[in-house]
């Protein structure tokens, strides 16, 4: 019921490519404004997990993700001050297998296919969705999005009280994400293809940085932000020459992802913090399960399904996730309980870390 209908989604990020690439394999006639000059210009890794996995097989893309993405064989938290290994939590009975990405690589694989689908992309093309003759038109651009003023009004989102350096530096290093634990920061590494291993470090501050992460940083100013970091972390620490520092910002989920003919997805319908790898994987989502609705049901009858079937799920990853930022950046006696907890778990019971994600990694947006 969208095919041969016009569609224009504004944004060539991952939620828009694959927004697109969905809806013209349902027959819609797809058109992507980007207002970057170049896809895929920006951006470091990218961790997709099994639920992101399974919305690129419903787009026909499970080898592309095999050939760009490594797999991950564990999450290992790490005292990050001795440097101690606090346990290991297998990732490799997983299916699909948890992959770290380059964001770029992801976007060049998403874009290559919606060619081959026929979709238009148009670089250099900043518009408002008002100025767009469609019968469809896609917000997928993001934090800052236009169209989800347009539908919710200015929204006033709040600072978390930390900032985040994202950098990649040539280390090689085995299939693992690892979490390195300090009381109030953070840091997670994991590797990707060509022996390069990205880099995200968060400090928890007063003041702030502007909201995005293009805004380049001293290398010094990362490093004084870990002065007391183990040997390993720092070696990491001190191969980041171009590190980009963002502030989070907690935005609330909107109130309204539709109207008669926009819809929000991505991170333009539900920000949410770095801190369970979701953003891009909760897009992929969006993305097939829109494409579903719409197909299915019409656009005037699936735009409202859509956000219904979303909603609440998305609510439950953000809430996760802030609830990762408290307990990555523990101290004191309750960071010496809850590490002394993950030894415990990960020696006892080593599946119940990853089987409490089971709602979220187990979905499946095509069915």
């Amino acid at each position: 019921m969208i095919a041969k209908r016009h569609v224009a989604v504004i944004g060539g990020g991952p939620a828009g490519l694959t927004t697109a690439l969905a809806l013209a394999m349902q027959g819609a006639s797809v058109c992507v404004y980007e207002q970057a000059d170049r896809l895929g210009d920006i951006g470091a890794g990218l961790q997709i997990s099994p639920n992101g996995a399974r919305a690129l097989a419903a787009i026909g893309l499970t080898d592309g993700l095999q050939r760009i993405g490594l797999p991950s064989d564990a999450v290992i938290p790490t005292n990050g001050v001795t440097g101690r290994q606090i346990a290991r939590f297998d990732l490799t009975g997983q299916m699909p297998r948890y992959r770290f990405v380059a964001r770029p690589a992801l976007i060049a694989m998403l874009a290559d296919a919606c060619a081959a689908r026929g979709v238009d992309i148009r670089l250099g093309a900043a518009v408002a969705d008002d100025a767009l003759d469609a019968d469809m038109i896609v917000g997928a651009d993001g934090i800052k999005s236009a169209t989800r003023t347009a539908l919710n009004g200015a929204d006033a989102p709040q600072f978390s009280g930390q900032v985040a350096w994202r950098a990649i530096v040539t280390a090689p290093a085995p299939p693992v994400a690892r979490i390195w634990m300090m009381p109030g920061r953070h840091v997670v590494t994991y590797p990707l293809t060509d022996g390069r291993l990205n880099v995200v470090a968060v400090q928890e501050r007063e003041t702030w940085a502007d909201e995005g992460w293009h805004h380049a940083d001293e290398p010094d100013a990362l490093r004084h932000a870990f002065p007391d970091a183990c040997a390993a972390l720092q070696e990491i620490l001190w191969a980041v020459d171009t590190p980009h520092l963002w502030g989070l910002f907690r935005h609330p989920v909107a109130a309204r992802w539709h109207d008669a003919r926009r819809v929000l997805v991505g991170d333009a319908a539900h920000p949410t913090l770095p801190f369970l790898a979701q953003g891009a994987n909760l897009a992929l989502e969006d993305a097939v399960v829109l494409a579903r609705c719409v197909g299915r049901h019409g656009i005037t009858d699936g735009l409202p399904r859509y956000q219904a079937l979303r909603q609440d799920r998305v609510r439950r990853a953000i809430a996760a996730a802030d609830a990762n930022a408290v307990n990555y950046h523990l101290g004191g006696i309750r960071r010496q309980v809850a590490h002394t907890g993950l030894r415990v778990l990960g020696k006892v019971a080593p599946d119940a870390f990853i089987k409490r994600l089971d709602w979220l990694y187990g979905f499946d947006p095509a069915t």
